[in-house]
């Protein structure tokens, strides 16, 4: 190839490497109708939702994406709020919950994993199980949200990702309508003789079977009227009452968090959008720049002056716009500064509360979790303490149709 082609070469080269840098990004905004149940539900049919406190996931995080880990385990129990009144709103459950971990003490209990979060798109690894072990949901769920919901009225009136928590809520109501009644019953039973057996396996171990796969089944069970299945529904509405005690907390968490991190969220909406432009615009003016010093460099070696002179002009202006480049890049790490600057303004307004409760003062910080379990261990205390030398509880024959 003779010289003086090699700048065309390289503006041929130069266009498709700039053509390859433009990215067509398709953004879903709908929000979905939030479906409720066509009839009403019977009483002995109606399960209550544990939501524990989603995973921030920030083991998983890349190295080079800019998340603060404050910022997403304040995330984690809102995010878990939100969906819990999301859930509460279908009118299919009975008590919803938000819970401290993953201990199956509720009938369906939802779990979760934050993937990602920037303002402008959330997306959950989502799981729902039942008390028997039988999985409902395991699904990523992600939303992208616009600038238009961090502005006037629309801001205040819902979430920027209610469409997330609606697409979640309306899987699980399909699930739950696909159940039979014997199955809703089947659920409630597992999920008592679950608790049961974490205050009491002696006693009610053998209740349950489980499987290979972790399912439960009921083998049979205690008789309505035994002193220990009393005992068991008694302990069992004490820590109820404990994690009704907790929602206060969370609603109040929830509550002094929304405008805060609203803004947050709409600032880090701005940023990541300003950020990913800027990027690229750099990457453009690198490519471009290195293409033209390329092109001018073999144009040098050209017999032809005009070539060489035109040569000396695209080496000066590919010097210029790599330095331009280098210089949005440089920008651009200043975006990614005001994140962080925005993340620990966020820090601020997430401060432990203090709550009373009839015996004592709990303090609730980011360790809510371990506090639950020094709960679980008092009521495995109270429970002990109340049997006394109750004798094991009687039986009945279990349900058939299962």
């Amino acid at each position: 190839m003779k010289p003086q082609s090699l700048p065309t070469v390289a503006l041929c080269l130069l266009l498709a490497l700039v053509g390859g840098c433009v990215n067509q990004t398709i953004k879903s905004t709908a929000v979905p109708q939030l479906q409720q149940p066509a009839t009403a539900i019977p009483e002995q049919e109606v399960l209550d939702v544990g939501v524990a406190l989603f995973d921030p996931g920030i083991s998983a995080l890349e190295d080079d994406e800019p998340v603060y880990p404050e910022v997403r385990r304040a995330e984690a129990t809102f995010i878990a709020k939100e969906l819990s009144k999301t859930l509460q709103d279908v009118g299919v459950w009975g008590a919803v919950r938000v819970v401290p971990d993953d201990e199956q003490f509720t009938d369906v209990l939802v779990t979760g994993t934050i993937l990602h979060s920037d303002g402008e798109q959330l997306k959950l690894q989502v799981q729902v199980t039942d008390a028997r072990g039988i999985t409902w949901i395991d699904k990523t769920y992600s939303g992208t949200t616009s600038k238009y919901a961090y502005e006037g009225r629309t801001a205040g009136q819902k979430d920027p990702f209610v469409m997330v928590y609606r697409n979640i809520a309306n899987d699980m109501l399909a699930v739950f309508q696909s159940l039979s009644s014997k199955e809703r019953l089947a659920v409630r039973q597992v999920a008592e003789l679950r608790f049961a057996r974490n205050f009491a396996n002696d006693a009610f171990e053998d209740y349950l079977s489980v499987d290979n796969k972790g399912r439960y089944n009921i083998l049979r069970l205690p008789a309505e009227s035994d002193p220990m299945l009393e005992r068991v529904r008694q302990l069992r509405q004490r820590n109820y009452i404990f994690v009704d005690t907790l929602q206060g907390h969370y609603n109040n968490f929830a509550d002094d968090m929304y405008g805060p991190y609203q803004e947050w969220r709409k600032l880090s909406y701005e940023e990541v959008i300003a950020l990913r432009e800027l990027k690229t615009e750099a990457n453009r003016q690198l490519i471009a720049g290195a293409a033209s010093v390329i092109a001018g460099i073999a144009a040098q070696g050209s017999d032809n002056g005009y070539a060489r002179t035109a040569g000396m002009v695209g080496i000066a202006g590919g010097g210029y716009l790599l330095k331009s480049g280098l210089e949005k890049r440089a920008e651009s790490n200043i975006h990614t500064l005001a994140l962080e600057e925005l993340g620990q303004s966020l820090e601020a307004e997430i401060t432990p509360r203090v709550i009373e409760l009839e015996d004592r003062t709990v303090r609730l910080s980011g360790n809510v979790a371990d506090q639950y379990d020094q709960w679980r261990e008092l009521l495995a205390d109270i429970y002990a303490a109340e049997m006394g030398a109750l004798d094991a509880p009687t039986t009945q024959e279990a349900p058939t149709g299962r």
